[in-house]
């Protein structure tokens, strides 16, 4: 028996969460749901986007998937502080086109540091506020060690470091330098390093070059939604969160306040989120049923939800990954 942490949260959130488990159940049925509260309608019930029965759940369950939360000045981000907490230092974002073959590549991203680390100050007297960016040496390592390994395993040949060392010399200094040391390991892997804007830049005019990006917090979540736009939904797009000991799972869209509650959202991101999440937890044979199921349907190009050009609705698209996986 698994227990998985669901945290539905805001929007769109609680529209794609209810298909997906509704698919996770016809796929393995050792799985019991906990289902817990976050995000902004939780603060107006609880005072808090993010309670502490909420975190300790987190913690003793197998795994959290997670929908999307809507921000609020008052509060720290719901999903950073579950990821700093759990410490989920990786971030893993698989870009893949289903109608290119050419875009291909998985972004792994430090998750637990950089400028994400609310480290924020305010001076009154100055009339200033000041962000610190916290970078470690640890840090740097581990998640330049994940890329590799995940490269190695998934049979990628080449892991590119994307950062701007030349204005960031010691922050980012160190991220390049501790990447290079562990590519040493690797011999078998071939190890290049671009700055920022020039991966940015590639990413569009030659994503074929790319096999797996690593890169530190803040850059990774821009390039991340710089890749949606090659996809051309970020309702296509799944993410992991790992750590030593434990996982949460996600769609990189967010709770999309303009559509909710109108059956629009696109439950792919959420639906292959889950299948990152049976990767996880070392259920292959399912994990694999579940991609080829929202393959097949997208190949078939007969249901799409509007951000890919269609009129179907969020049921619609998971009751046909659904009846693919039956």
């Amino acid at each position: 028996m698994y227990k998985i942490t669901t945290i539905p949260g805001d929007g769109i959130g609680k529209e794609v969460m209810k298909p997906t488990i509704e698919i996770l159940e016809t796929l393995n049925t050792q799985f019991e749901f906990i289902h817990k509260p976050a995000g902004a309608e939780c603060y107006k019930e609880y005072g808090t986007n993010l309670p502490e029965d909420t975190i300790e759940t987190t913690k003793k369950t197998d795994s959290t998937l997670f929908g999307a939360v809507t921000s609020i000045p008052q509060q720290k981000s719901a999903i950073v502080t579950l990821r700093r907490i759990l410490d989920l230092y990786v971030n893993q974002r698989p870009i893949k086109s289903y109608t290119n073959p050419d875009i291909n590549f998985t972004i792994i991203r430090e998750n637990s540091e950089g400028l994400y680390s609310h480290l924020e100050v305010e001076n009154p007297e100055k009339q200033e506020v000041s962000a610190y960016r916290k970078i470690t040496y640890k840090g740097c390592e581990r998640i330049s060690e994940y890329a590799f390994n995940y490269a190695k395993k998934t049979g990628h040949k080449k892991v590119t470091a994307s950062h701007k060392a030349d204005l960031l010399p010691l922050t980012d200094g160190i991220f390049k330098d501790e990447f290079y040391k562990v590519a040493t390991k690797y011999p078998q892997i071939k190890a290049e390093d671009y700055y920022i804007d020039t991966t940015a830049m590639y990413l569009i005019t030659r994503p074929q070059d790319f096999d797996v990006i690593v890169t530190t917090n803040l850059f990774g979540d821009i390039l991340s939604d710089e890749a949606g736009g090659l996809l051309g939904s970020l309702g296509l797009i799944p993410s992991a969160n790992i750590g030593s000991n434990n996982g949460l799972f996600e769609p990189v869209h967010g709770s999309a306040p303009d559509i909710a509650g109108l059956n629009k959202a696109n439950p792919i991101a959420m639906i292959l989120s889950a299948s990152l999440m049976l990767e996880f937890l070392n259920l292959t044979d399912e994990a694999l049923k579940l991609q080829n199921a929202v393959y097949k349907v997208i190949d078939e190009n007969k249901v799409k939800t509007p951000d890919m050009g269609g009129h179907s609705n969020t049921q619609q698209m998971a009751d046909a990954i659904l009846h693919k996986i039956e």
